[in-house]
């Protein structure tokens, strides 16, 4: 790790992976969702009326799926939007940087596996087990998560 691996530069490209990660999710439900909806209005009348309306029917369910992952990832985006990335950190909270001795977790949104300079530091939300259990926790604490201990090395 390096030396700074908690500072404030670290955090805030840590945070644009995580909201290139949101928008990504967002223009993909967005453009699955009007090709959904693209599809429903373009069903046309059949013979079969049957066909039609599961056709549509098909398409609108299809749509609605979409939406709600749409709905998600907006929500992803405001969750992102309350973490300040410009505090200094003592205690695991949203917005840290924590360095264990089984990884580092940045509490912020699950983005997953993310690299910065060559570090790799899982994005983890606060609401994710991983997050629960180390939230509030400080540098010298040790956390029992899936039967494994971690130390807390350094919160930033």
């Amino acid at each position: 790790m390096n030396q700074d691996f908690t500072s404030k530069q670290l955090r805030q490209d840590l945070m644009a992976l995580c909201r290139s990660h949101v928008q990504q999710r967002i223009e993909i439900a967005r453009q699955a969702m009007e090709a959904a909806q693209e599809s429903a209005n373009s069903e046309s009348k059949s013979s079969a009326g049957d066909k039609y309306e599961t056709g549509r029917a098909m398409a609108q369910i299809e749509r609605d799926r979409y939406a709600h992952q749409l709905d998600i990832a907006l929500a992803l985006e405001q969750e992102l939007e309350r973490i300040n990335s410009e505090k200094d950190y003592t205690i695991v909270q949203p917005g840290s940087l924590v360095i264990t001795n089984r990884g580092t977790f940045f509490i912020s949104i699950s983005a997953g596996k993310l690299s910065v300079d060559g570090n790799e530091v899982f994005a983890v939300s606060p609401a994710s087990p991983i997050g629960m259990a180390l939230a509030g926790r400080r540098a010298g604490d040790q956390v029992l998560f899936n039967k494994m201990t971690y130390e807390v090395l350094k919160v930033g």
